[in-house]
């Protein structure tokens, strides 16, 4: 048997649950334009987010269809980086794609 007093046990648990709290999650969005290809979307959904061609086909539409699409979920960092990766390569490509991002 354990020489731990019960009480300070819940007390250090207690304490190691808080601290373990995860991260906030960030979606990342694409807006969709006039200008940017479909073909291009499917492409940055592909390469940028790792979306099998399905997938990223059913996001494109998605954004066509309603302006904007979910392309992933991320901690923050991660997400700020997508979407400067994307803006690199829309700008490098001459499209004018936006994409954002917003706490899930």
């Amino acid at each position: 048997m354990s020489d731990v007093h019960p009480d300070f046990r819940e007390d250090v648990e207690g304490r190691v649950e808080e601290e373990l709290e995860l991260p906030p999650m960030f979606k990342v969005l694409l807006h969709n334009d006039d200008y940017t290809t479909m073909e291009f979307v499917v492409e940055i959904l592909q390469k940028v987010f790792h979306k099998p061609i399905s997938e990223a086909t059913r996001i494109m539409l998605l954004v066509h269809k309603n302006g904007m699409g979910v392309c992933g979920v991320f901690s923050e960092d991660i997400a700020e980086t997508k979407v400067e990766i994307v803006h690199h390569l829309a700008r490098k490509s001459g499209f004018p794609l936006r994409c954002s991002m917003e706490e899930a």
